[in-house]
């Protein structure tokens, strides 16, 4: 009977990990070295830590930290470098946040995606291939998305609700280049871009290396203490991203 019992106990309490845990994506991002105007900016190679959890989401990088609380309809955008977030209302307005210049900058960006009908397996994971071209401040960008539907998470339900508020605070973009994008079916494992900024080619790659389900740590959903609360960024918060 006791070891029945101490059975039951442990599967309970795996049964309870297991519908607490969350997702966790590992990512990877390299940079080539460019030159523009004179100076070079070397090569560069980050890790980022994503965790999607029952109505919310958190990416965490070195630089920088984006939250998002479903429930508490809010979005946090937190700079590390100078200690300081913004807590942004949702839906995202994002003439509400951002310097009247950046609206002003960003208006007219154009965004088209192409499924190739590629098919590619990267780190176990089955991929489509699609072309994404887009034009934003005059400049033009290529990204070569490989998107994978075979991912052990909700991917419809994280396109629908995270996806598109976490989209439009990284790229500033307006509604119809989100639904754009929302022709990529799937988890995006790895993007392969091209920007072209005043002659010079800047090349940057990100992929996917691990997605588990895992308990996330304490903080991960929240903003760090003792961090600066900003009603709305600056021109040099933006150039700092």
């Amino acid at each position: 009977m006791k070891r029945i019992i101490t059975v039951i106990l442990v599967l309970f309490a795996f049964s309870t990990v297991s519908l607490t845990a969350d997702i966790y994506i590992k990512q990877k991002q390299h940079t080539d070295e460019f030159s523009m105007m004179g100076q070079t900016q070397p090569a560069k190679d980050e890790i980022s830590d994503m965790w999607i959890g029952k109505d919310k989401f958190a990416m965490h990088g070195k630089e920088m930290s984006i939250i998002i609380d479903l429930n508490a309809k809010k979005m946090y955008m937190i700079n590390h470098k100078n200690k300081s977030y913004v807590a942004m209302d949702l839906p995202l307005d994002l003439s509400k946040y951002f310097p009247p210049q950046l609206q002003q900058m960003m208006q007219g960006v154009t965004v088209k995606v192409n499924p190739t009908g590629e098919k590619k397996t990267i780190n176990n994971w089955k991929c489509e291939g699609y072309d994404v071209k887009m034009n934003i401040m005059m400049m033009d960008m290529t990204q070569k998305v490989w998107a994978s539907t075979d991912v052990p998470f909700d991917w419809k339900a994280f396109n629908e609700k995270m996806f598109p508020q976490f989209t439009q605070a990284m790229m500033r973009l307006d509604e119809d280049a989100i639904q754009e994008f929302l022709k990529i079916k799937g988890f995006q494992i790895r993007t392969e871009m091209t920007m072209n900024i005043m002659g010079a080619d800047m090349k940057q790659w990100t992929e996917v290396v691990e997605i588990s389900k895992k308990s996330a740590p304490a903080g991960t959903y929240s903003f760090p203490e003792g961090y600066a609360k900003k009603d709305k960024f600056d021109m040099a918060d933006m150039q700092k991203r």
